[in-house]
């Protein structure tokens, strides 16, 4: 199954099939969250839409941290 992860640091999403734990490739982050978006809904997005899904979740979860 496919899974679309996201860095909790810079917002880049990154799809994998059988890891648990994936790194960014982006800006070195050790360990990115699962999304809560599933991979049909993601490679349906364009590029844009997957920008606003990122800022928003980066919004989201940076209010939460603070």
């Amino acid at each position: 199954m496919m899974k679309v992860f996201i860095c909790p640091e810079c917002g880049w999403m990154r799809v994998v099939s059988r890891r648990k734990d994936v790194e960014c490739f982006k800006c070195g982050n050790e360990q990115m969250t699962l999304a809560k978006v599933d991979f049909d809904a993601f490679t349906s997005m364009s590029e844009e839409e997957r920008k606003d899904y990122a800022n928003g979740w980066l919004y989201i979860h940076q209010k939460a941290k603070k």
